[in-house]
């Protein structure tokens, strides 16, 4: 008797057990052993969106979304008759025909005799988890902007491409693209604009490529394609490679809405073939941008292709770069000086030219030096230097009664005179020389002007108003404009070499010289021809109304004590 109550509490409390796991917050099924469903909870019910009357004796296959193959379900009973359960991700079907995931456990229940007599399921719904997990996955490998691979997933598909050329030999081909000029669509449109205009141009590369091409955005303004798995030599790989970089081109020839606006953009494309395995995405990427700068050195819509002597020369530049800033570091620039002389050959001036005494290479070229100078902003500490050399010089010259009434010609950056620190940095050069200011003479160019006009033209005013002369130098070449001349603080016009050692030969550099001195005439100012190597053509200039010359008829540049030894001679003369 007590055995039996003490067994009828044992029961009770098992079912009570039984009951509250029912109420638990994970689905749970139970069916016979021929797979019939005996009992669901309230969460599986509320998972699934069936009832009781719609599950109860029915087969779980009703929940079957069709997501999975029959070897799926195969290898999961396999496990479950061998080890008892199984445990995994799987993908189900709600009432309402949505498709959802779901981590589900099988358990089978066997009786006391050995007999399976049921089994358990639980499962809980994971739709959240893996939207999340999805949110993650898209922030880490694509751009939010255009919805497009980011640089992370562009650089393990490449990882992929290598494998592929590895273990099949399919080559293939990444193709780097830049926007033209996009900041000049920032900054006239605004921001938002250009992000809608980046949204524009991706849609319209998608619709250009296949759906095996990987399409990223690298950089702001910067896109890439990867052309993978292609049957072919490296050879027609470079070809369809050509074929698809065009079609890019093309899209973006059709105005791009932006808003009310409508904006025509253009881009530069670089080429690398993807075709040695033992190299890494890094080389590739390396490659590509090597192609993409020798595109956009070329101008607007151009294509290149890497080839391994663009390498070299990347090294050559490197190497330049790491020399440069040693030359500034131990002093080893030098200024050398071309005389400017007056009608009768009478020394007037001097321009200061930089030279880079290099400790192996003696003296360098400035055509190497100078642009990458101002490619690495260098150019402002260099030019610095520069400006301070010949104002030193100017104060030296300023106590000798021979040398005092020489100018001395400066030629400065546009990149260095757009530096908003610019004027505090001139400022202090010229008080610690103490130079006479009068005597300084800065050349600037006409790109100067091209932007920003108003700012390059109140620096000049404020340097003006200290006695700093201005000449605008290699006139003629650029972006001449009578309005903006008329309108700047100039002392001096210096006619371009390229048109006054064509003087004798060509009636049309002839007329625009003469139509230069004309218009310095009518602005008063100055004007001075450089380039001048035979006497014919300073005879020429001279008949036509200008009256100073430089150039190898007068002399090379040398060093300060040659034209001190010049000006010393020509005052015994």
């Amino acid at each position: 008797m007590t055995r039996d109550i003490t067994d009828a509490k044992q029961a009770e409390a098992e079912l009570q057990i039984a009951a509250a796991a029912f109420q638990a917050h994970l689905g749970i099924m139970v069916t016979d052993a021929r797979g019939n469903i005996l009992k669901v909870n309230d969460t599986f019910k509320r998972i699934t969106g069936y009832s009781d009357e719609e599950m109860i004796g029915k087969n779980p296959r009703m929940f079957s979304s069709g997501h999975h193959n029959a070897a799926f379900y195969r290898r999961l009973w396999r496990s479950v008759m061998a080890t008892g359960n199984w445990e995994g991700e799987i993908w189900n079907q709600r009432k309402n025909g949505e498709l959802f995931p779901e981590w589900l456990t099988i358990s089978a229940v066997y009786g006391h005799g050995g007999e399976l007599t049921h089994y358990v399921a639980t499962m809980s719904d994971i739709s959240e988890r893996k939207a999340a997990e999805e949110e993650i996955h898209q922030l880490a490998f694509y751009d939010p902007l255009t919805g497009f691979a980011n640089r992370r997933l562009f650089i393990d598909r490449i990882g992929t491409a290598l494998k592929e050329l590895n273990r099949h030999q399919r080559c293939g081909a990444l193709i780097l693209i830049d926007i033209d000029n996009f900041n000049h669509v920032n900054d006239t449109l605004g921001h938002h604009a250009g992000d809608q205009l980046l949204q524009s141009i991706s849609r319209r590369f998608g619709r250009m490529l296949r759906d095996t091409d990987t399409l990223a955005r690298l950089g702001s303004d910067e896109f890439a394609v990867l052309i993978e798995g292609i049957d072919g030599s490296p050879r027609q790989t470079q070809q369809l490679a050509k074929y698809i970089a065009y079609k890019l081109l093309v899209a973006l020839d059709e105005p791009i809405s932006v808003g009310e606006e409508s904006a025509l953009v253009t881009a530069s494309v670089g080429i690398t073939i993807i075709a040695d395995s033992q190299r890494s995405a890094d080389d590739y990427l390396q490659q590509g941008d090597m192609a993409l700068s020798q595109a956009k050195a070329s101008g607007r819509r151009a294509v290149r292709f890497f080839d391994p002597s663009m390498q070299a020369k990347l090294l050559a530049k490197v190497k330049l770069e790491s020399e440069l800033r040693q030359a500034l570091e131990h002093q080893q620039w030098r200024l050398h000086y071309q005389p400017q002389v007056d009608r009768r050959g009478r020394l007037i001036g001097v321009e200061a030219l930089l030279r880079w005494q290099h400790p192996e290479r003696g003296l360098v070229s400035p055509g190497e030096f100078i642009p990458l100078l101002e490619s690495t902003g260098l150019i402002n500490d260099v030019g610095e230097w520069v400006l301070e050399e010949a104002c030193q010089q100017l104060a030296q010259w300023a106590g000798s009664p021979l040398l005092d009434r020489l100018t001395i010609s400066v030629n400065i950056s546009p990149l260095q005179f757009r530096e908003n620190n610019f004027l505090q940095r001139v400022e202090q050069v010229f008080q610690r020389t103490q130079a006479p200011l009068e005597q300084l003479k800065l050349e600037v160019t006409e790109t100067l002007f091209v932007e920003a006009r108003d700012d390059a033209r109140d620096k000049m005013l404020s340097l003006k108003a200290l006695g700093v002369r201005f000449s605008l130098d290699d006139f003629g070449t650029g972006y001449s404009s009578l309005a903006y001349l008329a309108q700047l603080p100039l002392d001096q016009l210096k006619i371009d070499q390229s048109f006054v050692q064509q003087v004798l030969e060509s009636k049309a550099n002839a007329a625009i010289v003469e139509s230069t001195i004309a218009l310095a005439k009518s602005l008063n100012l100055d004007v001075i021809a450089e380039g001048v190597e035979v006497e014919a053509q300073q005879a020429w200039l001279m008949a036509h109304g200008c009256h100073a010359f430089q150039g190898y008829l007068f002399g090379r540049p040398v060093s300060v004590n040659d034209i001190e030894a010049a000006v010393l001679a020509q005052s015994y003369a």
